[in-house]
């Protein structure tokens, strides 16, 4: 028997499982997929929003795969943590993947970033979908009436759309209650996305795009002057005919979002989405009480090699709120080589490296492998090519003698791993909660509650915390 350990529990992860499992080459492979939170799914459950149910309900397919018989879930097990550090892990697995993800983002990089009032949209969209690392924070939109979104990816569209939504399209999905109690009561009117370059090189997809012009009561809007900036655009229809279908596809739209009668909900916009391109941030400006008041941009230009160059012109932007998606980056692991430039593990087809050398049971698959790049089914190629190569060295690995059960050197290490009938037990939980609020299942967003339904057990006052709107 091969015994392996997937640290991860999220689409890498468990499509690496699933590869390794399911091969026929190297029989008697057993897989436990380890996560530091007690529930699976990864940024699925913690990432995707959630009003983009068919994106979620990938939870099922990977549900399955989870259930198999061959593959164990124990969440709340921090790999690399004083309890179980990566050469601890090595000694009780065969051999070990690590699907560990991108979990800071990056900065602006400009003054006044530390002001009040300046978040990243990774810990936006954590706090709004339940995760419980940040169930202490509190996202006080009573006061904010304006808010720019700085980034021009489909992370950057979600924390729009969500600012934007009204209580009525907000309270059917599984949203925590604090944050559809603030966004349900949120002062904001005008969303402003602002990418430093043209529309012609933004990430977003055209279907996350197109559904900013559709929200009710919302209008989205582009500046027909700063889309003529884009050479493709400016170009018309037979100009971006070299794009990818993508870019030709976004063009499009907001081509309609410039002109006057574009494609814009019927009836009175209660509140206005705004995509401005060519606008470099350089400082978020204070205002009464140190907090952010607004962002000031440096008006850039194609320089011609696909990149821009400042013009030396600036705009102010009002905003109480200003939201960073600029990207992410991997988090060095206690124990594992990183290399600080590319934010990654060092591999070599999935095999990790240390000093330049396969460093032998040591494995890594997506985000910490090939950085925060592609959709959601870009790791299953990913996750293949790491399951290959470990598959490839099964011989070898299988040769040594491992000390027993995993699960009781977890526990005598004093961990309280959550096992499969421990989340369906988190799952049972969260749809009792939602029925005694008038709504479907609704996420328990704080550790405590998630343990405590895990064990069978009432945490004191979890309902009334999940319930209770944040301060």
């Amino acid at each position: 028997m091969l015994r392996v350990a997937v640290v991860g529990s999220g689409p890498s992860g468990v499509y690496t499982a699933q590869t390794l499992v399911a091969q026929r080459e190297v029989p008697g492979v057993r897989v436990d997929v380890l996560d530091r939170l007690p529930a699976p799914y990864g940024l699925v459950r913690y990432g995707v929003a959630p009003d983009h149910e068919k994106i979620k309900s990938l939870q099922g397919s990977l549900r399955t795969v989870l259930e198999d018989e061959r593959i164990r879930f124990l969440g709340n097990v921090e790999a690399g943590g004083p309890q179980l550090s990566t050469a601890r892990l090595l000694e009780l697995y065969h051999a070990v993947v690590y699907c560990v993800g991108a979990a800071r983002d990056r900065l602006m990089g400009i003054p006044g970033e530390e002001l009040p009032g300046v978040h990243s949209a990774t810990e936006f969209v954590a706090w709004y979908s339940g995760h419980p690392d940040v169930a202490d924070r509190a996202f006080d939109l009573s006061g904010v009436r304006s808010a720019v979104v700085v980034g021009a990816g489909n992370v950057a569209v979600d924390v729009t759309r969500m600012l934007a939504r009204g209580e009525p399209e907000l309270a059917p999905t599984d949203m925590p209650q604090p944050a559809l109690g603030v966004l349900a009561g949120s002062g904001v009117r005008a969303v402003s996305m602002v990418a430093r370059r043209g529309p012609s090189q933004a990430r977003f997809t055209t279907k996350e795009l197109r559904e900013l012009g559709t929200l009710p009561g919302v209008a989205a809007l582009a500046d027909p002057a700063e889309l003529a900036l884009d050479p493709a655009y400016a170009a018309g229809p037979e100009g971006a005919a070299a794009l990818p279908a993508v870019a030709r596809r976004n063009l499009e739209v907001l081509r309609g979002w410039a002109e006057p009668e574009g494609d814009r909900p019927a009836g009175p916009a209660e509140r206005r989405i705004t995509l401005r391109f060519y606008l470099r941030p350089v400082e978020v400006l204070a205002g009464p009480g140190g907090r952010a008041a607004g962002l000031r941009f440096e008006r850039t230009a194609p320089d011609g090699r696909g990149g821009v160059t400042g013009t030396g012109t600036y705009e102010d932007v009002e905003a109480q709120l200003v939201l960073r998606s600029v990207g992410y980056r991997g988090v060095p692991l206690p124990g594992l080589p990183f290399d600080p430039a590319k934010a990654t593990v060092p591999h070599a087809a999935g095999r990790v490296l240390r000093d330049g050398r396969a460093s032998v049971g040591e494995y890594v698959a997506g985000w910490i492998k090939r950085g925060p790049t592609g959709v959601i089914g870009t790791n299953r190629p990913c996750a293949k090519e790491t399951a290959s190569s470990l598959l490839q060295d099964a011989g070898a690995l299988a040769r040594r003698e491992l000390p027993g059960d995993p699960l009781d050197a977890l526990r005598a290490a004093g961990l309280r791993p959550v096992e499969w009938p421990g989340w369906l037990a988190i799952e049972a939980a969260e749809a009792d909660l939602g029925r005694s609020l008038g709504r479907r299942s609704v996420k328990i967003p704080d550790w405590a509650g998630l343990l405590a339904a895990a064990e069978g057990r009432a945490a004191a006052g979890a309902e009334a915390r999940a319930a209770a709107p944040s301060a």
